[in-house]
């Protein structure tokens, strides 16, 4: 078995216990002394140059440093081996301290960190001579640029220059400051017309946008009255197509019976209306003669029809008495002859309203001749009273419907000559 090896220090780079050599526990006192002499006593060292240096020195890590001894190591054994082993460490970390402060390295290090810090420490050593080297090339170089020294008066006459330059420079940046002043000036001048228009701006738009809504509102109001102008414009030609006397007074037949607004005027024992229907039809007829009357401002002589629906009748102007234009039941023969005076009478009148229109218009001409109370058929030379006393029913409904026929006729004309007045006055 091996004999122990006592290990009293380890390595400050890898902490590995170290085995030191046993020259290093017999220097002299002497010897320690001298080592321990400041590396800035040497006549070469600039101590100046080094106060700053020194200034921020931090020194190493002291194995000798227990502060009043209190806080040191103590070895225990026997006095005389204590004293030597004692003495023997003592010098040996004396020795390491001063290596350490002599030393950007603390020490003690073993073999293989030493070497790897040799290398490290060459690595440096080249680098920095390489930056030496390009340092002194390029020194040399500035040196080679460096003009030849000038004299005196060149330098005062470049001096003098330069001042003239400046003086100029100083007038130029005088005006520039002018100018300057000048272009804020303007800015300002600038900004207050740009705020102005940028108000007016605003305030066009809001115009703007008012008449634009006014210009809608219009639109919307002009395409209304256009749509209600085409509505009326139909209207209108609609009703310039109508006739009004047609579309208010229809005549027609119905079987043996003339018929007006689909009330029959007449009786026939196979067919017995009611009287209210033909007083009915009695007062549309009287109705109608009096509006073709009218349009033509034609005014009956002697008679006045007054239509007042089933209950109209004839006003005799001579003998100042109404003539009732209808019925009240019963087909009488020799009393009551109001009623064919009335019916007379309304025959008088159709034959003055067909005067009146040849007057106006020669080839005018109504179906069947009307003459005393009797009425006409020119074709076949038949004629009918229109009384009902002494008359039958199948005649008086025969004269009824002839007299029917002659209004249909005169409608026509008279609506034919309101067409043209009303062409004439749209045209």
């Amino acid at each position: 078995m091996d004999p122990k090896v006592a290990v009293d220090f380890v390595c400050q780079r890898c902490l590995q216990p170290l085995k030191l050599d046993s020259s290093f526990g017999s220097v002299g006192e002497h010897t320690l002394a001298e080592l321990s002499l400041p590396i800035h006593n040497h006549p070469d060292v600039d101590l100046e140059s080094e106060a700053v240096s020194l200034d921020r020195f931090t020194p190493a890590f002291r194995l000798t440093e227990s502060g009043t001894g209190a806080n040191g190591f103590t070895v225990v054994g026997k006095e005389g081996e204590l004293n030597q082993m004692s003495h023997k460490v003592k010098v040996t970390s004396e020795l390491l301290d001063m290596l350490s402060s002599n030393s950007d390295v603390d020490h003690p290090l073993c073999e293989e960190c030493t070497d790897q810090l040799l290398e490290l420490l060459d690595q440096q050593l080249h680098l920095t001579e390489d930056e030496c080297n390009d340092y002194s090339r390029f020194l040399e170089r500035l040196r080679a640029e460096e003009d030849p020294p000038q004299s005196l008066e060149s330098l005062e006459k470049e001096l003098a220059e330069l001042k003239l330059e400046e003086e100029s420079l100083r007038a130029e940046l005088s005006q520039l400051q002018e100018k300057e002043h000048a272009a804020r000036e303007a800015v300002s001048k600038q900004e207050q017309e740009k705020e102005r228009i940028a108000a007016e701006e605003e305030r066009y738009w809001r115009e703007y946008t008012r008449h634009r809504r006014d210009l809608l509102l219009a639109e919307d109001q002009y395409r209304s009255l256009e749509c209600q102008i085409s509505y009326t414009n139909n209207q209108l030609d609609k009703l310039h197509k109508t006739n009004v006397f047609n579309a208010t007074f229809h005549i027609w037949h119905s079987g043996h019976f003339g018929t007006i607004n689909s009330f029959r005027l007449g009786r026939l024992p196979s067919a017995p209306v009611d009287w209210s229907e033909i007083n009915a039809a009695w007062g549309q007829t009287a109705l109608l003669l009096s509006a073709l009357a009218r349009k033509m401002d034609l005014t009956f002589e002697r008679y006045r029809l007054v239509p007042y629906g089933n209950h109209s009748y004839i006003e005799d102007i001579n003998e100042n008495r109404e003539l009732p234009l209808y019925g009240s039941g019963g087909f009488r023969f020799l009393w009551d002859t109001k009623f064919d005076a009335a019916m007379v009478a309304f025959l008088d009148c159709l034959q003055q309203f067909k005067e009146a229109v040849e007057q106006g218009d020669s080839g005018f001409s109504l179906p069947y001749r009307m003459e005393r109370g009797r009425i006409e058929d020119s074709n076949t030379g038949n004629s009918f009273s229109i009384k009902i006393q002494l008359n039958s029913e199948e005649q008086w409904t025969k004269a009824l419907k002839y007299v029917l026929t002659n209004l249909k006729w005169g409608l026509a004309w008279v609506s034919s000559q309101f067409a043209k007045d009303r062409d004439t006055v749209v045209t």
